[in-house]
């Protein structure tokens, strides 16, 4: 009998935007001036994208964050492109020795598609560790890693959903055992439309019930206007949103304008995660950037402090 042929995957232009970073307007210029991304076309006449085109822009977008100028590497040969990737030095901090031997086994499960044992390990980390450890020392890392792996075209797209899904499992089932605190402030979790990754909500989430505050995740991709809404009517008081590496710098300090602007001003925006617009463009006026986990615990004080006074 024959095996039936699978048909081959295409993401749409926004999907490839949310997954590289690279905007819209990006991806049609190149189109135009380099002759690359060369989309097909769906049934209703938009831009669809093949995964091997995917991939190359996510090498491409890579050595764009290295500096290089996307009129010399655009078209060059994937080998190429892969090989300057390689040669990058890798930004990640040394681990210790004991984590760095973890680290390589979840990597290893990640790659043996182990899933059931992945989670059990780390269930077992979060048991050793405790939460907040385990979120700066195993999570946060761990992330990196898969990410830089992801970004060298060493892990492919599923395997790093797989690697995601089983950790949100893993720390939902841990946050789910912390007492339901009473205390404030009120924390209302979330993404804009445009950044669909979750697993910075999720490591803000925890460490900020370890603080006693009560959070509100309405998960990612909301709508600013939504998230106005849902801070009225949940009487939040600090909204916390991540951004990570491949959010599009300028789409990040637009968002962050308009949903300052329609948020009252004793309403707190603190906003975090591995987007360089964070670090390297102006942040609009009442917007706190908290630029590592380890500073939530001083946020959350100052904030706590100001509300006594």
């Amino acid at each position: 009998m024959d095996q039936a042929v699978q048909s081959p995957v295409f993401l749409s232009i926004a999907a490839v935007e949310r997954d590289t970073g690279l905007s819209k307007d990006t991806l049609r210029v190149w189109e135009r001036r380099y002759g690359f991304p060369v989309p097909q076309r769906d049934a209703f006449g938009e831009r669809i994208y093949s995964m091997d085109q995917v991939d190359r822009l996510r090498l491409i977008r890579r050595l764009l964050d290295a500096g290089h100028r996307p009129g010399k590497i655009i078209g060059l040969p994937d080998e190429s492109l892969r090989a300057l990737s390689e040669q990058l030095p890798s930004s990640l901090p040394a681990p210790s020795e004991d984590q760095a031997a973890d680290l390589e086994m979840f990597m290893e499960l990640t790659r043996a598609h182990q899933i059931e044992e992945l989670r059990r390990q780390l269930g077992q980390r979060v048991l050793r560790h405790g939460l907040a450890r385990f979120v700066t020392e195993v999570v946060a890392p761990l992330i990196d890693q898969v990410g830089d792996a992801w970004a060298r075209g060493q892990l492919e797209i599923y395997e790093e959903h797989l690697f995601t899904e089983s950790m949100q499992v893993v720390l939902r089932n841990a946050i789910s055992t912390i007492p339901h605190p009473a205390s404030r402030p009120r924390v209302l979790l979330t993404t804009f439309p445009t950044e669909s990754h979750g697993m910075g909500l999720l490591m803000v989430e925890a460490l900020l019930a370890l603080e006693g505050c009560r959070c509100l995740s309405l998960g990612v991709q909301t709508p600013i206007w939504d998230i106005a809404l849902a801070t009225k009517s949940q009487e939040i008081d600090v909204v916390a949103l991540s951004f990570s590496s491949v959010a599009n710098p300028t789409m990040v300090i637009q968002g962050l304008t308009e949903l300052r602007a329609k948020l009252p001003l004793h309403v707190d925006i603190w906003a975090g995660g591995r987007s360089q617009a964070l670090r390297q463009r102006r942040i609009p006026d009442g917007v706190k950037v908290v630029t590592d986990l380890s500073e939530l615990g001083e946020a959350v004080s100052a904030w706590r402090n100001r509300v006594r006074d």
